[in-house]
């Protein structure tokens, strides 16, 4: 028994040694006639030059290609499809996609079963869906770069990076411009997705039924919204940038404990946080800076801590309606907010005064806008004068009992500050029609 196991064993062992390195030529049907005549474990070097798709790789195969190597669809279904585990494809063009969305025509498609597919160093040009990885586990997505179509309408262009029922999905340290979403995970979990940057597209990244993951050290840079977590549990969303992004930074919508930390969010968005009926989350130590509303609660989102946040030159910072007090302290830290005119006599870094981002006035002007025009009137000055002299007659909202003197810095490198203006100097107004935060229908 030992001896047929260590015979199996100095069998796998030798058995790489068996691969060949088998040069390509460019040409018409040349790679699938290479692929169709491969042995498992082959290396296929493909010179510079175009190859005709559509292309199958039906076993255990690299794919290995260099400057001006070009795998072009010819605007007809998939590219490349991968239906064989332990397939690796790197170093290529890859264009030419259809754009059958109901076919989700893409660059390369990872099939189901097709386990442990690496995609690296590619460059995915025009294409419906960049790479979509379609059931396949423990796929690889790493180091490429993906710019997807521009069709003028947003919700009729594919993803970057799609990813369905495909548990332990690496993607790390891609470039996504164009198309609709950077990554759209449906259906999936335990996935990373780090380090990538995310441009001129819907949704950076965009979460539905994905749990147990991690979304992490991403830049969304002039996005109509960062980072999208729906409907989707036990997700780590931290150390992420949003810069200028339209409408959301980050949004939690029936998502349950997670852990959102370290995250910067700044400039002009509608509101740097949304958080829709989403519970026991722990959201520390983010920077939530110049939107319209730094963070919105709403649909009785229940049991979530927040402390060691700032919320900084919000026109409105918390939009919260309820009516009972809301505790954003935590275990007697709170956060920063930059209108809170506080002291700390203690030194502690503790501010001594409790804080209350909003009033009876915001409730009124949340529910009635039109009352925005009686702002400056002498009444609602007296309104507000008497609450603060009076915090009994304040309605039920949130209380930070202990408000921090100093907000947390988050450094952006820069070289995303250079790309987060030429954003805003591009911004095209006729773009921001074309997107209905409520209209997720189409995906």
């Amino acid at each position: 028994m030992m001896r047929s196991l260590i015979l199996t064993v100095s069998l796998l062992i030798a058995l790489p040694l068996w691969a060949d390195e088998i040069a390509v030529p460019p040409g018409q049907g040349t790679l699938a006639k290479a692929i169709a005549g491969a042995t498992s474990g082959d290396v296929l070097t493909l010179d510079a030059g175009r190859y005709d798709g559509a292309i199958t790789i039906d076993r255990p195969l690299t794919l290995s290609g260099q400057d001006g190597t070009v795998i072009d669809g010819l605007g007809d279904g998939t590219v490349v499809t991968i239906d064989a585990p332990d397939v690796t494809v790197k170093n290529l063009t890859v264009t030419g996609s259809g754009l059958n969305s109901q076919n989700l025509d893409a660059g390369i498609k990872i099939l189901k079963k097709a386990d442990r597919a690496v995609i690296e160093n590619n460059r995915l040009l025009g294409n419906l869906h960049g790479v979509d990885v379609h059931g396949g586990l423990d796929a690889q997505v790493r180091g490429n770069t993906i710019e997807g179509t521009r069709n003028p309408r947003m919700n009729d262009r594919g993803n970057g990076i799609y990813v369905w029922n495909s548990p332990g999905t690496l993607i790390e340290g891609n470039s996504v411009r164009w198309g609709r979403d950077g990554i759209f995970s449906n259906t999936s979990r335990t996935g990373t997705y780090r380090n990538n940057l995310f441009r001129d597209l819907r949704f950076a990244v965009h979460y539905m039924y994905t749990n147990d993951s991690e979304v992490s050290g991403n830049v969304s840079i002039g996005n109509h919204l960062g980072y999208a977590i729906m409907f989707s549990n036990n997700v780590v969303v931290k150390d992420n940038l949003s810069l200028s992004d339209l409408s959301h930074g980050v949004m939690l919508n029936y998502a349950n404990n997670a852990d959102v930390s370290g995250n910067l969010v700044r400039g002009g968005a509608n509101r740097c946080t949304f958080i829709y009926n989403a519970h026991k989350n722990l959201i520390f130590n983010n920077r939530f800076e110049g939107c319209e509303i730094g963070i919105h609660f709403t649909a009785g989102s229940e049991r979530n801590v927040l402390t060691g946040n700032a919320f900084l030159g919000n026109r409105t910072q918390v939009k919260y309606v309820g009516t009972r007090d809301v505790e954003w302290s935590f275990e007697g830290r709170g956060n920063y907010w930059s209108d809170h005119p506080g002291f700390d006599l203690g030194g502690d870094g503790i501010a001594d005064s409790a804080f209350r981002p909003n009033d009876l006035m915001d409730h009124i002007l949340w529910s009635q806008p039109a009352a925005a025009l009686l702002t400056g009137a002498p009444v609602v000055q007296l309104i507000r004068w008497a609450q603060s002299s009076f915090p009994a007659t304040l309605p039920g909202g949130v209380v930070d009992s202990a408000p921090l003197m100093e907000a947390p810095q988050i450094a952006v490198p820069d070289e995303y500050t250079e790309m987060e203006a030429e954003a805003v100097a591009n911004r095209d107004e006729s773009e921001l029609d074309d997107f209905d935060i409520n209209d997720l229908s189409s995906h």
